[in-house]
Parts: structure tokens; sequence; C-alpha cells
């Protein structure tokens, strides 16, 4: 090899060099820098990391209401949603998100959620009809709730609500202890369309749920929810001994 070639050739190696760095096994691509947590803004991406898991993808239902359900969303304004996704609701398992609350989710990120939710609204399927509100500034009666879960729940969860052949108990202890009151408003007014169970409208054909009547069934249904959920063995009379099994 002349001096002429091994002087190209030098001059020629830090190119290869660099091209092959720059295309190493494991090196950074251009675009590649992560996201810090905080910053991911996409609403679909926060949904599915953070409440698909229970509200199912596309807010279409699984372990916990669906939040795409038209009537959910003309009854729990994007305030209610906001309010819900940030503190959690205690003693179920719906967490709090956001970061004051002692969550991941910074309020940025919380209002994105709300408006990825907000997007499923579909107010065409209410056909001009106006559904119990959201709240009720009152609590409902018992007594009178009775008679409403007999004239309207009682043929698919049974007279005593232990469930029947086409719905499961509705006063089932471990059920009602995870689940708060608004929760079960929200379910006698919405419905839970994925699983066949019919809204306000569709419990009596042509006799939809006053607002007055889903507060006093809701009220009769919170007043099955046990003292102290969860015991698996009665509570020893007063006096009796317990014997201790080593």
């Amino acid at each position: 090899m002349n001096r002429r070639s091994i002087v190209a050739g030098l001059g020629v190696l830090p190119i290869l060099i660099s091209t092959a760095c720059s295309h190493a096994p494991g090196q950074p691509g251009p675009h590649s820098e992560a996201i810090a947590p905080d910053q991911i803004m996409d609403s679909r991406v926060l949904y599915a990391e953070n409440c698909a898991g229970c509200h199912g993808r596309g807010g279409k239902g699984g372990a916990a209401i669906s939040l795409s359900n038209p009537v959910f969303l003309a009854i729990a304004d994007d305030a209610a949603i906001r309010r819900t996704a940030a503190n959690g609701v205690p003693g179920t398992p719906m967490p709090a998100f956001a970061q004051s609350a002692g969550g991941m989710l910074t309020d940025a990120q919380i209002d994105a959620i709300v408006r990825g939710i907000r997007s499923w609204a579909n107010p065409a399927a209410l056909r001009s009809e106006i559904p119990p509100p959201y709240t009720s500034p009152t609590a409902g009666d018992p007594h009178h709730g009775a008679e409403v879960y007999e004239t309207f729940c009682s043929s698919c969860h049974g007279p005593d609500g232990r469930g029947s052949s086409k719905a499961n108990s509705i006063v089932n202890g471990s059920y009602l202890a995870l689940t708060s009151n608004q929760n079960l408003r929200t379910v006698v007014i919405a419905g839970l369309p994925e699983l066949g169970a019919p809204d306000w409208r569709g419990d009596v054909p042509g006799r939809p749920l006053s607002a007055s009547e889903v507060s006093d069934v809701v009220a009769w249904l919170a007043a099955q929810r046990p003292q102290f959920p969860g015991r698996p063995f009665p509570k020893p009379s007063e006096g009796s001994a317990t014997r201790l099994i080593p």
C-alpha cells in the first residue's frame, strides 16, 4: 500500500467511527427522550394508565361504573367528575389521583382526564328526557324506599334484594361496604348498560323513577349496609367464652 493510500484511509477512519457510534446498539435515536410523568397531557394515555383498569377501555365499564354512559355524563358535571378523580371516594376502592390528595397527577393532568371523559358525552341518547339530579339536597326515606324497591327493582334482584336468576344481590354486605351512597344513586339513575341493568327509565316501562323515589330507594339500600362488614363469624354473645385454637 503506498503512502497516499494510507493517508486517505486515515482521513476516512474518523468518519467511519463516528457513523458506527451513532448507530451502535442502545444508542438513543432522535426524539427518543423520555417524557417526565408529570408532563404527560394526552387524555387517552392518562386514562389508560390511571382509569381503564377499573372503568374499562374507552370508559365502557369494568369493575366500576362506565364513564362513557351517556346518562352518567348527563347528570355528572365536570366539577363532580374532577372532584372524584382528584380526591377519590374514601372507604371505597376509588383512590385519590391528585398530588394535593396524595396521588401522582397534577391538576392539569386531572383536567385533561376530565376533558377526555366529557368527550364521550352523547346528549342525543337521552331523547330530550331529563334524568333525576346527580345529588340530592335531602336524605331519602328508607321506609318508602322499600316500596320503591318492590315496585322497580324486585323483579330482577328478588323480593329481598338478595338476587335472582336475572341479577345479583344488591344487599350483599361486602358490596354495600365498598360502595358509597352517591355511587348507589348514580347506578340507580344511569344503570349499568354493560351488564344489562336499565337506567331510571327502564325498570317499569312507561314509569320512570322520580327524583324522590331515587333518593328513597338509595336510603333503603344504605340501611342494609352492615355495621361491621366482612365479619367471618357471628359476634360472641355477652358472657360467652371464646376458645382459642392453638
